[in-house]
């Protein structure tokens, strides 16, 4: 499996609230002064609404530039909130003011994003002149795929009812653009595979249209192992990344070296740190105090199974917590003030630091609360303190998880896997999304099927031996279920996975 990044990007949150809508990022500086900007769109199934967010671009030398993706609590492809394109002019500005803070130029940056960050980086990159644009699987015909495959995302978009005309405004947005030839210079990046579900209706028409750009390259994507959507982006991570590294170097991959060594480490950050603090989530002062934890006790000795979390957090929306920068949960907050979380898998035996922060109706943070404990298999179980939390906490204790783990039908306990190309499927009703989880790291996920069913394929080989995965459910609120483990393993003789074709 792919090894995480020797040294996490140190990520700072923001949210623009100059224009319509309140834009919330996250970004991360480049790396020994790389003069580069990469713009990263999210997908359907994004962690939290950010794309590509789990450490995959922790080794990229450019600044990083996340956009979220939820305006209104909808999905919104980054363009409309029920046909009213001001989130489009929001996300642009905050864009725009980026590129400005760093003194760069649109020449300088590349708009990166996969299903729906795919169509998100084509629009922008083309409508608004950024030369560099990787797109892997987009949906071209935009208002056809929310009205038909995803009607909440529609709803958002379009408005109630779902209107035809307004799918078939949105349908057009896109090819018009490739049709009036906007941006010839733009080095466009497009994978794709006939094995995708959406190929023949949202990619196949549409490539003659980007076959007229001079700096168009096209990565058809035939592996085998490669038999839905969703599959795309995974089988093609590594070429994907070797663009994005060549992008950020000043290497066009079709035309050869243009620039390299773009750095100057020594410049001035100044506006892009003034832009950062004058954007900062962070609320300061009492009108946003951060949560209150009264479960567990600070300082606490508990058992690593019985560590349910309860407190208060008024006028927040929900809390966030996290540990050694990974994020662990977000539990919404009731309309009490009260919140809480059980965790869904043991606690660690040792010392544990969370740390959790209020959310706010408009994005906004609260300052931090930290929580230490001791996780240890002598220590009692844990109960509500005297002074504890409200009436309505209580009759929650303790917490109880209300979805059921996923059913993990391929592959099966302890079976010997005859291919380094491993697929995960199953099933797991009630649930959105299935998440999988290696030596308590995210490995991927993938979204479930109306009728319940899911699939999952890692996108690179695992190496030869015994391997333990754990695959949990996650609801629409993003509450996941009880772990459940995939032990299996690869046999000695296992043949290597298949590789994508490149056509440029």
């Amino acid at each position: 499996m792919p090894k995480a990044a020797s040294k996490a990007r140190q990520i700072i949150t923001g949210i623009d609230t100059s224009g319509a809508h309140p834009v919330e990022y996250r970004f991360a500086h480049a790396k020994k002064g790389n003069r580069h900007l990469t713009v990263v769109f999210a997908n359907l199934a994004a962690p939290d609404d950010y794309g590509w967010s789990t450490g995959t671009l922790d080794d990229l030398r450019s600044n990083i530039l996340w956009i979220r993706d939820r305006f209104d609590g909808g999905l919104t492809y980054y363009l409309c909130r029920e046909m009213d394109f001001s989130v489009e002019r929001s996300v642009i500005d905050l864009i725009t003011k980026v590129v400005s803070a760093l003194g760069l130029t649109p020449n300088d940056v590349t708009l990166w994003g996969s299903s729906k960050g795919a169509s998100a980086a084509l629009w922008f990159g083309l409508r608004y002149g950024f030369r560099n644009i990787v797109a892997c699987v987009p949906q071209f015909r935009i208002g056809t795929f929310v009205r038909e495959v995803y009607p909440k995302v529609g709803r958002s978009m379009l408005g109630e009812g779902l209107p035809e005309e307004n799918a078939r405004v949105l349908d057009a947005i896109l090819p018009d653009l490739l049709r009036a030839g906007a941006s010839p210079e733009a080095n466009i990046y497009l994978v794709s595979s006939p094995q995708d579900e959406q190929y023949r209706d949202q990619v196949e028409p549409f490539l003659d249209l980007l076959r007229r750009y001079p700096h168009f390259n096209y990565i058809h994507s035939e592996s085998p192992f490669v038999r839905e959507h969703n599959q795309v982006t995974l089988r093609n991570v590594p070429p994907l990344l070797g663009i994005a590294y060549l992008l950020v170097e000043g290497i066009t991959p079709r035309l050869g070296v243009t620039r390299h060594g773009y750095e100057e480490p020594d410049r001035d950050t100044s506006a892009i740190d003034g832009f950062l603090g004058a954007t900062a989530k962070v609320k300061e002062g009492a009108a946003f105090r951060p949560p209150v934890v009264t479960v567990p006790a600070a300082g606490g000795r508990l058992p690593p199974t019985d560590t349910p979390f309860r407190g208060t957090a008024p006028g927040a929306v929900r809390v966030s917590l996290w540990e050694k920068g990974k994020f662990l949960a977000s539990p919404p907050v009731a309309a009490d003030g009260t919140w809480s979380w059980a965790p869904s898998k043991p606690w660690a035996e040792g010392e544990h630091r969370v740390k959790i922060f209020a959310v706010d109706g408009a994005g906004f943070h609260s300052a931090t609360t930290e929580v230490r404990f001791t996780a240890t298999r002598d220590a009692a179980p844990g109960t509500p303190p005297p002074d504890g939390p409200g009436p309505a906490a209580q009759a929650a204790w303790p917490a109880a998880p209300v979805l059921r783990p996923p059913v993990v039908s391929l592959p099966a306990a302890h079976q010997q896997v005859a291919g380094t190309a491993v697929v995960f499927r199953g099933i797991a009703p009630g649930a959105v999304q299935v998440r999988f989880r290696g030596n308590g790291a995210l490995l991927g996920m993938n979204g479930v099927r109306p009728d319940g069913t899911w699939s999952w394929e890692p996108g690179l080989p695992w190496p030869e031996g015994p391997h333990l995965v754990e695959a949990v459910a996650v609801d629409a609120d993003g509450v996941e279920s009880v772990p459940v483990q995939v032990p299996f393993a690869v046999a000695p003789t296992a043949a290597p996975a298949g590789s994508f074709t490149p056509r440029y």
